[in-house]
Parts: structure tokens; C-alpha cells; sequence
């Protein structure tokens, strides 16, 4: 992030009330509930019971984060109207959700699911499928928690003009985010989400009118000059484009909509109806939220002609300097809109420690390693275990192993590869364990091979989704080929009656 005109003292005092904002909700969110730290499901889920907003908010959040704009941005400078497809592939997420969110709660509901696993360990009673998409869901949730750690660091070092070292700067805020989530869990991370996520919303709308104020006030000028002088920016993509584009939709609409963090909001919901609304209001997100970035982007091609590849990615912190300057309330609503974004970046990787946790102490510890142990214990031994993967990658993110976008890419290649034993299962009963467990192992060790060997796409598809395709033919076909496995007829039953009671 290039220096800030507001960075230095008048940064360190917004992160600082961001920062005391956080632990006070964390102890409002703990203060007097008892079963709080002895429940999975009250600790992990908020003991499901979020109302609309805040499993709106948190939803959104889990969606978006302060990346959305300093990341995303600075790829719609470099690629110009073609990175329309970040607003198309964050609108197929919630087209996803759609098609299993409602019928995936009911059965969680039912059988009182905490974490995603447990659903496929209902559903194919299945040791080698839990235990394998145990392993591609922690992997997907150390990827993402590493790039947000990263992400801490960068934001709060640049916003306070270095004077915090990119070093302090993540251990303070991973501190502050460890204590405000051990004392109010889910509903900590929940409430949160709904303070950063008002002030990413205002943020983003002003920083769109100052940069339109910066050229004139007329996005039609900012297009012309585009065409003009970076006619390449404004021209109808290639066909590998085209194609990385889909194969980017798939990647992601599948992979995101998976998240464990993002199942779990599923099931934290307080009612079916409460979810669908959320979902509802949800879809009008992406065009609020990554159409707008896409426009910053393309207004920074305009303000700041001719960056190279690392110094756009500073675009959002030169563009957020002019904004300041315009006058006292731009230079506030910066100030504000920067201590969010860090503080976003925070929500964010809350949420995906706490599902990291639930995993370890749920799935890891609670089904194969101590089954008979009690819930507080369960909760104990996530809470610890979720401290020790920090540590672990935070001796990582001194050295960021890769870009931030690579690192994003990354944790989609194994993670898409639960996604047909996931919801599949919904809904095809003759769908077997063995087909599900070889299916998932082999297109994630192909997607695995592809993207370590360098090959992260073949004639713009991604290695992910080559997997994942090879995934789906296994998991059919082995299905079909093998005998139907007789299932408990209290399976049978549960699983007949989820029409029923979705249309319901």
C-alpha cells in the first residue's frame, strides 16, 4: 500500500478504536452466556440463532473482505472491462447457495450438525470421506487464513505510515482477534461482521464519488480515455479469456460456496425463512460491492496512466491520497474507510479460524480421537489448536509464500474438490462413499499435480476444475457401475423427507 497522506498518528488512532471496538463486542457477545464455552453448537454457531442482520452481515462478510477492494481494484486496472467477471463469478456464489443452502438446513437442523463434515459423515458413513474432506477443508482454511494474516500486516503498516512494522502489526491484530473470539465465539465474529460491513458498504460508495470527482465527474470520459489511449482495455477478450473467465466461475462459484465458515452460517441460521431472506438481499451484493471496485479500478487507469504490475497494486492507497485531499470530510471518510478495511481483513480471518477450530475439534479431535470427550472439552481443544495454527502460519507470513492472488487460487484448487460429494449427496441417493471418497482423492491430487507443476491452467482452465471434472465422472459413474449400498431406513427416511419439508 503507497504511504498515506493520513498515515501515521491519525491512523494509529482509528485502528486503535477499531481494535477496542472488536474486544468490547467480543465481551458483550460472552458476557452471560453460560453454555457459550460448553456447547459446539452454541461457541461454533452462535447456538442458531442469528437473526437477519446479523446473518446477513456475515454472510457478506464471509464473501467479501478488505481484499475485495485492495485486491480487486488494481486486477480491473491491469485488465481493463474484461474483469467484469469478478461482479458475475461473486453473483454464481450465491446461485450456488441457493441450489443446496435451504435443503442442507433442514437435515442440519434435524441432526444438529455443527460442522460440514458432519453431513457427509451422515450421509455416506464414510471414514476415508470424512477423513479426506476433513484434510481439503483445513487445507482451503490455511490458505485463506494465511492470505488474510498477510493482508493484516500489509493494510495496518501502510495505513499507519510504517510506523507499526508489518510484523507488530500482525500480532497485534491476530491478538486482538484471538481474545474478542475466544470470549463470544460465533456471535463475536457475527457482530463484528455487521460493524465492518456497514462501513465497507459507505466506504466504498464514497470512494467511487471522489474518484469520479477526480476526473470530472463523468465515468463516460474515464471509458473514451480508455479506448483511446488502452484500446486493448476496452476490446472483446480472446478465447482463452473467455474461457479462463468460465472456468474461473466454476472455480469459484463452487469452491466459495463450500467454505466450511460459509456452511456453518447455513446452519447458524435462526429459520429457514431468515436464510432465504439473507440469500435474497444478498444477491444484490456483488454489483454493489465488486462493481463498484471494478469502477474504481477503471478510474485509476484514467488518474494514474502507465503503472506496472506492483505499482498498481499500490492503486487503491494513491487513489485514496487524492481522495483526502479534495477536503476535511473525504480525508475523515479515508481515515474511517482504511481503519475498515483492516479491520474487515480481520473479520474475515476470524471466521475462518473459528471454522479452522471447529474442524480440529469437532472432526479431528471429537470423531477420531476422543469421541467420548465432553463439549467443553471439545471447545477447549479448538480454541488451543486454532492458537497453534496461527502461530504456525504466522512463521509463515513473515515470508508470504507467493502473491496474494495466488494464494487465493491456491486454496480453491483442493477445496472445490469436496463440493460433488457435498451437494450431490443432497440430492442423488444412489450416490455412494467409495465413488466419493476415489472421485475426490484423484481430481485432487490431479489439480494438486497441475498447480504445483506450474500448469494452473490449460487453454485457460483452470487445474481445479480439471480435477473437479474428473471428480464428477468418477463419483457418477462409480455409482452407477457398483451396487446401491443399503442405507439405515432412519437414513432413508430423513433423506426422502428433505422434499417434503423444503417445500414446506
Amino acid at each position: 500500500m503507497s504511504d498515506l497522506i493520513f498515515a501515521g498518528m491519525d491512523g494509529i488512532i482509528i485502528l486503535s478504536v477499531f481494535a477496542i471496538v472488536m474486544l468490547v463486542i467480543g465481551y458483550l457477545s460472552g458476557r452471560g452466556e453460560k453454555n457459550l464455552h460448553h456447547s459446539l453448537s452454541g461457541y461454533y454457531l452462535a447456538g442458531k440463532n442469528l437473526g437477519f442482520i446479523a446473518l446477513f452481515f456475515t454472510l457478506y462478510a464471509t464473501q467479501y473482505s478488505g481484499n475485495t477492494i485492495v485486491g480487486y481494484a488494481p486486477s480491473a486496472y491491469r485488465t481493463g472491462f474484461s474483469w467484469l467477471q469478478s461482479v458475475s463469478f461473486m453473483t454464481i456464489i450465491i446461485g450456488v447457495y441457493l441450489l443446496f443452502a435451504p435443503r442442507l438446513y433442514v437435515v442440519s437442523k434435524r441432526q444438529n450438525f455443527v460442522t460440514p463434515t458432519d453431513w457427509l459423515q451422515f450421509r455416506f458413513k464414510s471414514k476415508a470421506v470424512t477423513l479426506l474432506s476433513i484434510f481439503l477443508m483445513l487445507w482451503g482454511l490455511g490458505n485463506y487464513l494465511l492470505e488474510q494474516l498477510v493482508a493484516i500486516g500489509q493494510a495496518a503498516s501502510g495505513m499507519t505510515g510504517g510506523t507499526i512494522p508489518y510484523q507488530i502489526a500482525v500480532i497485534v491484530f491476530v491478538v486482538v482477534m484471538l481474545v474478542y473470539e475466544w470470549l463470544g465465539g460465533m456471535k463475536a465474529v457475527a457482530f463484528t461482521d455487521v460493524m465492518q460491513g456497514v462501513i465497507l458498504m459507505i466506504g466504498i460508495i464514497v470512494f467511487l464519488i471522489g474518484g469520479l470527482y477526480l476526473v470530472g465527474g463523468s465515468f463516460a470520459d474515464v471509458t473514451h480515455y480508455i479506448n483511446e489511449l488502452e484500446p486493448v482495455k476496452t476490446a472483446v477478450p480472446s478465447a482463452e479469456v473467455s474461457i479462463n473467465w468460465f472456468s474461473m466461475l466454476l472455480l469459484v462459484g463452487f469452491g466459495a460456496s463450500i467454505y466450511p465458515h460459509a456452511v456453518q452460517r447455513i446452519y447458524s441460521a435462526q429459520s429457514e425463512k431468515t436464510l432465504k431472506k439473507s440469500f435474497s438481499r444478498m444477491a444484490w451484493m456483488p454489483p454493489i460491492t465488486t462493481g463498484l471496485v471494478f469502477l474504481v479500478g477503471l478510474i485509476g487507469i484514467m488518474l494514474f496512466p502507465g503503472l506496472d504490475t506492483s505499482g498498481s497494486e499500490q492503486l487503491v492507497g494513491l487513489m485514496a491520497n487524492e481522495i483526502a485531499a479534495i477536503n476535511p470530510f473525504y480525508y475523515w471518510v479515508m481515515i474511517i474507510f482504511f481503519g475498515g478495511i483492516v479491520a474487515a481483513i480481520v473479520s474475515t480471518a476470524d471466521s475462518v479460524l473459528l471454522s479452522f477450530s471447529s474442524l480440529l475439534s469437532n472432526d479431528v479431535y471429537g470423531k477420531f480421537i476422543n469421541p467420548n470427550a465432553t463439549e467443553h472439552k471439545k471447545v477447549m481443544v479448538g480454541k488451543v489448536g486454532g492458537i497453534v495454527a496461527v502461530i504456525l502460519l504466522l512463521w509463515l507470513a513473515w515470508n508470504p509464500p507467493g502473491t496474494l492472488y495466488e494464494i487465493f487460487v491456491l486454496k480453491f484448487e483442493l477445496l472445490v474438490q469436496v463440493f460433488p460429494a457435498f451437494v450431490l449427496g443432497l440430492y442423488w441417493k444412489r450416490l455412494n462413499g467409495r465413488a466419493v471418497f476415489w472421485g475426490m482423492l484423484i481430481g485432487a491430487i490431479l489439480a494438486g499435480i497441475l498447480t504445483f507443476t506450474g500448469y494452473k491452467t490449460i487453454y485457460g482452465i483452470h487445474g481445479g476444475v480439471i480435477g473437479l471434472a474428473l471428480n464428477f465422472v468418477i463419483c457418477v459413474g462409480g455409482s452407477l457401475l457398483t451396487p446401491s449400498v443399503k442405507q439405515s431406513r432412519k437414513q432413508e427416511e430423513d433423506l426422502a423427507s428433505l422434499d417434503i419439508d423444503v417445500k414446506a
